[in-house]
This record gives structure tokens, sequence and C-alpha cells, in this order.
């Protein structure tokens, strides 16, 4: 079965002046199905019964065709798209195809413009059609297996949205976290991609989120730049305790309390 908007591993079934015909095994006798590679994606090595893993999309005359080119993402994920143009049905998305992914207006969470970074699911319509939608939150998973992650635990992050608790992220391109304003010690922006860590699995089954690992995690990465900073400033660099918590986080990255677990690490070695 092929599976559209994703990659997929096909056979060459025959040559033209157009390309190479592609089909998958359980279509090898029905030339029907074939798919077309476009001539210009064609290597020498590519042959009559050799496999290709390929990307499945539509062509501008709607016609499935298999494409080298890699999109920056899939069916069933999700990403930050620029978008490049926008008419009165909709806008379309750079995703790193020839052709545009189409985001339909009914699936606009505001008028968007051209030039502006959005986060979208990719996703199959009713008409086979891959298309994208800003509503992101209707497709994570909100509540999760407490077994599933492990406090402290590394996980890959996208911010979707600002509320009076804090910043809502998907977590993991599968679940929904929040970032608690008072645990966040940067500017956060809609649609930034960034690490974070695990804080707790609530007995809701939700997720809440950090910028860094709880106690010495990560502290070990922040003595190095202490030391290196004195060296910088001939031994003295005036910080105390009452330095302002943004100014610890614009040297060392970190919150000020990660920043005195480093410090006192470095005391004791």
């Amino acid at each position: 079965m092929i599976k559209i908007g994703d990659y997929n591993k096909l056979k060459v079934a025959r040559k033209s002046d157009f390309g190479l015909f592609l089909q998958t095994q359980e279509l090898a006798q029905d030339f029907g199905q074939d798919i077309l590679l476009p001539k210009r994606f064609v290597t020498p090595e590519m042959e009559v019964g050799s496999e290709i893993e390929v990307f499945i999309a539509y062509d501008s005359e709607d016609r499935l065709v298999a494409t080298l080119e890699k999109p920056f993402a899939k069916i069933e994920e999700f990403a930050v798209l620029e978008v490049h143009s926008v008419n009165q049905i909709g806008a379309f998305l750079s995703w790193g195809l020839s052709k545009d992914l189409f985001l339909p207006y009914s699936e606009f969470l505001w008028d968007v413009k051209p030039g502006e970074k959005v986060v979208v699911y990719i996703y199959l319509d009713k008409t086979e059609r891959i298309a994208a939608t800003m509503r992101v939150e209707k497709r994570l998973k909100k509540v999760v297996e407490k077994e599933e992650y492990q406090i402290n635990q590394k996980v890959d992050l996208i911010l979707i949205d600002r509320t009076q608790l804090g910043y809502k992220a998907i977590v993991n391109q599968k679940h929904l976290g929040m970032l608690y304003t008072n645990q966040v010690f940067q500017k956060l922006s809609y649609g930034q991609k960034f690490p974070g860590y695990i804080g707790k699995i609530r007995e809701d089954g939700k997720i809440d989120l950090l910028l860094q690992a709880m106690g010495h995690h990560g502290a070990g990465e922040v003595g190095p730049k202490i030391l290196e900073l004195l060296k910088n400033n001939d031994g003295f660099y005036p910080l105390t305790d009452k330095t302002d918590p943004d100014e610890i986080y614009r040297l060392f990255g970190v919150s000020k309390k990660k920043f005195k677990i480093a410090l006192g690490q470095l005391y004791k070695n």
C-alpha cells in the first residue's frame, strides 16, 4: 500500500523519456498503478528492478508523483513552516518540495501573511490530499502514561501558545505539555523549537515541563563556563547573591539556582 505524504520503498518497473515508473511489490503486474519519478531525479545506477526510497506527493496537476526531495515534515507530524502565499481559499506553505503545502482557510487560527512562520500538523484530507492545519492542539495527546516518560528526561519541544499559567508546547511530536511562567528565565516565542525536560507527570496524566533538568543534572556544563568567564576577566567578575536572574541566564543560559549548584561544585572540586 502506497503511503501518500510519506516515504516509500518502490521498485523500478520501467524506464521512459519522462523518468522512471515505480511500483510497489503488491502491484508488480499492474502498470496502471505506476508512479513517475521525474527524469531530473534519475541517476545512472537506477535500473529496472532496483528499489528506491522516495517521497510520494502530488505534482502541480494533482497527480501522484515520486520525488527525492526531502520535505521538512511528513503526514502525522508537526512542523514550523513559512507562509509562501495566501489567497481566498487558504495559504501555501514552503515545506521543502516543489509544490507548496496547502493550509485551508478553515484551518487558520488567525489571518496569516506571507513570510510568517506557523506551527502546523500535516494530514491527509477526505480526498487523500496532503494538507496542513494550525489547529494543532486537538491533534496532540493531552494525557500520558506515567511510564512513558522519566523525570528529568530530555525532550524536544515546539512552543504553540502562551496562557496565564505559562507556555504550551508540543512534546516529542506527540503530547501536550506546559512550561510554567515561574520556571522560565528566557524569552520564548511562538513556533520556537528547543530542548526541555520532563518535570512531572501529574495525577491527571498531564505533563509539566522544565527548561533545565532538576538538581545537579546539567549543572556540570556550567562550571567550565564560569571558569572561562573568570579567565577572560583577569580572575574577577561582579556576580553576587543579588545579581538579577536574567543576567545569570544571559551569561550562562541557566537559572540562578542552577548557577549556584555549579558554583558549589567548583568550590567542592
